[in-house]
Formats: structure tokens, sequence, C-alpha cells
């Protein structure tokens, strides 16, 4: 399974409660900081729920 990694382009000012926790669940903190995750159907779910605040950029499975 590969890897993701999730930037923070947008501020969550202004954005409900809900996307503002995501955002926390990821990891997520300030602007411009990147996370690594598992690629899962759980965090892409995440993702996908906040897709307008995020840059994704996936990363290959090591063989």
């Amino acid at each position: 399974m590969g890897k993701i990694t999730v930037t923070l382009k947008k501020s969550v000012i202004g954005f409900p409660r809900d996307q503002r926790g995501t955002v926390a669940g990821l990891g997520l903190r300030k602007l411009h900081q990147t996370v690594e995750h598992e690629d899962t159907a759980t965090i892409r779910g995440m993702v996908n729920k906040i897709i307008h605040l995020v840059e994704v950029t996936e990363i290959p499975a090591k063989k």
C-alpha cells in the first residue's frame, strides 16, 4: 500500500467546525505544513471532505 502527503494550502478560518476537526485529525496545524499518511480508505475519505483546503501528492509504494 502506498502513502500520500497532505499539505494544508488554505486557512480553516470561516469553515465549518467539522472541516476544522478533519484538518486537525489529519495532524495539520499550520499553513503549508505537510504530513504523510498511509493511503487507506479512511484517510482518503477525510481528504475528500477537505479537498478544497489541501493539496495531495501520492508517494508510490516501494517494492
